[in-house]
């Protein structure tokens, strides 16, 4: 993917001939002296991989962040995601997610928490397993399994986001590392994301209808 040249949106690509730099490089370049905007944090990046924000946005749902970090992140997840689905070849976000402010705290502990690890799984991430990753067909089938989940990163489900979040930032290192063994297991772990919300949504039904059976005298 190309960088959009729009003044409103320029962004990162997916650019398919040159290797995306190390996540952890560009996690590390991050100003955590003071806060930014979503757009800031997009132009920052310059042509990175649409697997660097993706895994940007969808990481700090994995950790303990203030209330509301999902509905400022997810949104934007919710765009990109989408647009890995239908192909589009330069990442756009209207002004109103662009100017999305993200606290330094937010940023710092990002930074702090997230860089050793990525450090260490990048150590074993490498290009392979290419039909997962390399074409079209490929990336349109990760915004398939993505995109559903950042739907449900910015729904505010209590405990229904860590598997969802994990599940896109596993997928999004595999991508931006052209790792497809890391976008398989990703793809378990969507999975395992989906049978989890499936059982909180059961046990939240039985217990709604167990509750109002009682009220009622049923």
């Amino acid at each position: 993917m190309q960088q959009d040249e729009s003044p409103d949106s320029p962004t990162s690509g997916k650019g398919k001939a040159a290797k995306p730099s190390r996540l952890s490089d560009i996690v590390k370049s991050m100003d955590t002296g003071s806060g930014t905007t979503i757009g800031e944090l997009v132009d920052s990046l310059g042509e990175r991989a649409f697997g660097a924000l993706m895994f940007i946005f969808a990481v700090p749902n994995i950790l303990p962040t203030p209330p509301g970090t999902s509905s400022i992140l997810g949104l934007p997840l919710v765009i990109l995601t989408w647009q890995v689905l239908i192909g589009r070849q330069s990442l756009w976000l209207p002004s109103i997610v662009r100017q999305r402010h993200i606290s330094r705290d937010l940023i710092a502990t990002f930074v702090s928490k997230v860089t050793p690890a990525m450090a260490r799984i990048e150590r074993i991430l490498r290009p392979r397993l290419g039909f997962l990753v390399s074409s079209d067909a490929a990336e349109r089938l990760i915004g398939l399994v993505t995109f559903p989940l950042a739907i449900v990163l910015f729904m505010p489900i209590p405990l229904g986001n860590m598997l969802p979040a994990a599940a896109i930032a596993l997928i999004a290192l595999g991508l931006a590392e052209r790792d497809g063994l890391a976008v398989a297991i990703g793809y378990v772990l969507s999975l395992a994301s989906v049978a989890v919300l499936v059982a909180i949504s059961s046990a939240l039904y039985i217990a709604v209808v167990a509750f109002f059976r009682a009220l009622l005298g049923m």
